[in-house]
């Protein structure tokens, strides 16, 4: 094989590798990670905060690469289980899988090298409830709890990671250990306002899911996967809907207890758009045409909800 050939039959199979790779992590559905990392950020800068970006950065990279790995084990042990199609053998797959989750424990342990033990602790229920996602069995994803534990983990955890990680003190919660004994110490202000922030992203996270769920239910039944949407039945519509509305509750709360400033409210023009896409959803369910319209209704949402909290933090517009 001369050179001209050798490279074109690298070309030829490198971009068809990396395509499978992305595909094998389900890259597109990363929006459930970073955006709400972005929306923290936005809320950190504009209460004032000064962010430490070489931590930021390092949950970041432990974030990432556990959400490839929670994806990644997920279509694999569900090949393994209903004999689909894999973007590669099981044994390539596999060291793949390997690969990602000793990446997102180095980075995991980096940051914990970097804070403290509290860290460690929420780190390590992200990764917990990350495998028995997948495994165990009766994974998570197999029953009608997935839709809490993604929104949970994406639309809480991430944010309260990232503001533990850069609020001094922590401004969150702080503990102390005397004489044996384990004293934590909340600030309430504080995490009212995470926990109102954590509302809008855990919805729009378990909206996606739960609309996957709803436009798979008679092959998840074939392989006895009974989802949220099997127990809600006809009513998985109405909570699709409603989750939509709670979020833009959220920001409305958020505004009126000062953590956000009026420019949030003109979130509320997306609705237009966003109703639109649930109307759409709740005439057709499919998978190939009508589930898309959960991600583009996060998007619709997230994006420039992070930006007016942008906005917002200008001391001139303050």
């Amino acid at each position: 094989m001369n050179t001209i050939t050798r490279r074109l039959s690298a070309e030829t199979i490198l971009p068809d590798t990396l395509k499978g790779f992305l595909s094998f992590v389900e890259i597109k559905t990363k929006v459930t990670s970073v955006f709400p990392f972005l929306l923290g950020l936005a809320y950190l800068i504009s209460s004032g905060y000064e962010v430490d970006f070489f931590k930021t950065a390092v949950l970041f990279g432990g974030m990432f690469f556990f959400d490839l790995t929670a994806t990644a084990a997920n279509n694999y042990f569900d090949t393994k289980k209903n004999q689909q199609a894999l973007q590669f053998s099981l044994r390539t797959a596999r060291a793949l899988l390997l690969l990602l989750f000793v990446a997102s424990i180095f980075w995991g342990l980096f940051l914990v090298y970097l804070t403290d033990v509290i860290v460690l602790f929420l780190g390590a229920l992200c990764f917990f409830f990350g495998i028995m996602y997948s495994c165990g069995p009766v994974p998570i994803s197999h029953g009608p709890y997935g839709e809490i534990v993604s929104g949970f983990f994406y639309g809480l955890l991430i944010p309260a990671i990232l503001l533990y990680i850069n609020i001094p003190g922590s401004g969150l919660f702080t503990y102390f250990i005397t004489e044996g004994k384990l004293s934590l110490f909340f600030d309430i202000r504080s995490l009212l306002g995470l926990l109102l922030l954590s509302v809008l992203p855990f919805c729009l996270t378990a909206n996606i899911m739960l609309a996957n769920n709803i436009c798979d239910l008679k092959n998840d039944l074939a392989v006895k996967r009974y989802t949220l949407a099997y127990y809600l039945g006809p009513r998985a519509l109405w909570l699709f809907a409603a989750l939509y509305y709670t979020a833009y509750l959220s920001v409305i709360g958020m505004v009126l207890a000062g953590f956000l400033t009026p420019f949030s409210l003109a979130l509320l023009v997306t609705l237009l758009w966003v109703q639109k896409n649930i109307n759409i959803f709740l005439e057709k369910q499919v998978k190939g045409t009508t589930f898309i319209v959960s991600v583009k209704n996060f998007l619709i949402v997230i994006v420039p909800h992070i930006l007016l909290i942008l906005l917002g933090g200008f001391p001139a517009l303050k």
